[in-house]
């Protein structure tokens, strides 16, 4: 089985590391060096045989300090103070702070090497020890100064510390600044008391360390009030501009703009954008439908003047660039299907500057090419705006590009049309009911009944029906779940053969029992509908993969595996998550639909918490969509 690209830069990273160590450990615990580390910590040696010894090393005498200060970073057993004091009292102050300095830094680049590779794995320890809440502390604004006040807490080692900020998901760059700059004072202490061993009186040294031991003990007795003290100081400095609303950047958005026109003329994507207001009359809310991955493109063709916002996924605002990028042209984030107090402030924000908020109300992609569709309090937050509501109806776009598809398909052709749907007036003056009727009766699409409307309409591409495996969960020949592949145009089954192929419309050949894939979704739907209806011990079950949001360098980061079941109860997750137990329900009454990425995963939010799953059978997270839906309207 071949091995993924990750893993095998992963395997990479940590040969080479283990081999960095073994060596290092050899050099430590060979001949002379070995008796040496004994004698640090065993006081085999007086401070002056100590030194000469050391002295005698010549270089090498260099190295093992460096080396012994790289462990005790690494090794979290091994105390630094020995260490420091050994350097101080060997080769004095100047150049034994150089000597730990320099072992330091190497064991911190160790550790920021390991967390980023393995730390998925190793978070939960590092955290529990600390017992100190890393996601409070990362989003506080005093998150530096934290970590700085760690390296004058007692008993925490500094490896310890450094893999909690590098868990923060700061740069390589701000971490060894922020690591180096924390452990500094503690390396100066004790390279100073090594020094003042043979520079001053011994009286003088031992009551520096004993005014140190007994701040030691102090601290020691008042550790576990120190961490809560320390929680409870993020929490209060949390930082209020995170993923505050601002407005676009003209001048990335220009470049991005023609960047994108260029795109979409090689990839053979055509757009028609028809303006029919003119300039909007702001503050206005702009209400598109939601076909396509990149629907808001095809909206900033009509918009470009109005320096819109846009709602989007919470989920991409994990990665760091990704959300550098999505703030610059105005993104802000939200939790679709969650109440998320941040968004609904970014969004009055928006409308109180006198701002343009574009929204896809049906917050998911179209899974089959049709209007979905659109939470309640949508409507509710129309009314209470209280200002004009504008449409951007797109066609084509689905096809152009489909949630479950293998890249653009040439020679699409997508139209967008901006239209006034109601004014501020009729917004104040009309109730949510009539609101809701007049949204849905403009946002209505099917992509199948519009192609009829255009007979000309073609489209190429070598890999059409790749991705419907991920759509199309039943075979409709022997009725078994999950056997459906496709390569390049064709569907077969895994146990029936060659099932059909995709044409260049979207239509299925060779006399097919369905004419195209919506009547095929259909289809399974009402299997699943019908399985549901007849079974009031209903349970949907899976073995699953938790992913949590990522420290910044990706989307999402793995948490834990166990076990997810969807019944009338509701969503409900049994396993771990970072390295502890969790057991958690999603009632069925706060969940509206569970949003899934096609042959990838389910999800769930919860306030601006998210909860990501991957199946063991990715095919079926489709399944977990439908079903989440047919649930609760059932209790509706």
């Amino acid at each position: 089985m071949a091995i993924k690209k990750e893993t095998k830069s992963k395997l990479k990273i940590a040969i080479g590391l283990i081999v960095f160590l073994a060596l290092l450990m050899v050099f430590v615990f060979s001949g002379d060096n070995f008796d040496l580390l004994k004698s640090v910590f065993n006081d085999d040696l007086s401070n002056e045989e100590l030194r000469d010894k050391l002295s005698e090393f010549g270089w090498k005498g260099y190295i093992t300090v460096v080396a012994l200060a790289l462990l005790q970073v690494i090794c979290a057993v091994l105390p630094a103070e020995p260490v420091q004091v050994l350097g101080g009292l060997t080769f004095g102050f100047p150049i034994g702070l150089l000597c730990c300095g320099i072992g330091v830094l190497i064991g911190n680049t160790v550790i920021y090497l390991l967390q980023k590779t393995f730390g998925d794995k190793l978070r939960g320890f590092f955290i529990k020890k600390l017992h100190l809440d890393l996601e409070k502390i990362a989003e506080s604004n005093k998150c530096i100064l934290i970590i700085f006040i760690l390296y004058f807490l007692p008993a925490i080692p500094y490896g310890m510390i450094c893999f909690f900020a590098a868990s923060t998901g700061m740069s390589y760059r701000r971490y060894i600044t922020v690591t180096m700059l924390g452990s500094l004072p503690s390396i100066c202490i004790g390279v100073g008391l090594g020094y003042m061993a043979i520079a001053s009186s011994w009286i003088v040294s031992v009551c520096v360390f004993g005014v140190l031991l007994i701040l030691l003990a102090v601290m020691m007795l008042k550790k576990d009030r120190l961490f809560s003290k320390l929680n409870n100081y993020a929490d209060k400095h949390k930082k209020s501009t995170r993923h505050e609303v601002r407005k676009p950047n003209g001048f990335l958005l220009g470049i991005l703009r023609v960047v994108c026109k260029a795109y979409f003329r090689l990839r053979g994507v055509k757009i028609q954008a028809v303006n029919k207001v003119g300039r909007l009359q702001k503050p206005a809310i702009v209400l598109c439908n939601h076909g396509s991955f990149i629907d808001f493109l095809y909206a900033d063709k009509l918009l470009k003047k109005e320096q819109a916002n846009y709602i989007i996924a919470r989920l991409y605002f994990y990665h760091k660039y990704l959300r550098w990028l999505l703030k610059q042209v105005g993104g802000f984030p939200k939790s679709m299907f969650a109440l998320d107090m941040e968004s609904t402030k970014n969004c009055l924000k928006v409308l109180k500057e006198g701002g343009c908020l574009t929204m896809m109300p049906e917050a998911r992609l179209s899974t089959a090419g049709r209007f979905e569709d659109v939470q309640e309090s949508t409507y509710s937050f129309l009314k209470k705006s209280g200002v004009s509501v504008y449409t951007i109806k797109f066609s084509g776009d689905y096809f152009a590009n489909p949630k479950w598809g293998k890249g653009f398909r040439r020679g699409s052709r997508v139209e967008a049309e901006l239209d006034i749907l109601y004014t501020a007036e009729q917004v104040k003056s009309l109730s949510v009911e009539q609101l809701k009727a007049g949204v849905e009766q403009r946002l209505y699409y099917d992509e199948f009944e519009w192609l009829e409307t255009r007979p000309k309409q073609r489209y190429r591409n070598r890999r059409m029906a790749e991705g419907l495996e991920n759509i199309l969960t039943t075979c409709p020949v022997c009725g078994k779940k999950y056997t459906l592949t496709t390569k390049k145009n064709k569907v077969f089954c895994e146990d029936c053969g060659y099932l059909t192929s995709v044409d260049n419309r979207y239509g299925f050949t060779g006399g097919f029992r369905f004419q195209n894939l919506a009547q095929w979704y259909d289809w399974q739907k009402e299997l699943l509908a019908k399985e549901i209806s007849e079974n009031e011990e209903f349970v949907l079950t899976s073995s699953v993969e938790l992913r949590l949001p990522s420290d910044g360098n990706g989307l999402t980061r793995s948490a834990g595996q166990g076990v997810c079941r969807l019944s009338r109860q509701g969503l409900f997750y049994s396993g771990t998550r970072d390295g502890e137990t969790v057991e958690r329900l999603f009632p069925m009454e706060h969940i509206y639909r569970l949003l899934f990425g096609a042959g990838e995963n389910f999800e769930i939010y919860n306030g601006t918490e998210l909860w990501y799953f991957v199946p063991q059978e990715k095919r079926s997270a489709v399944d977990w969509y439908l079903a989440s839906m047919l649930l609760k309207d059932e209790q509706a």
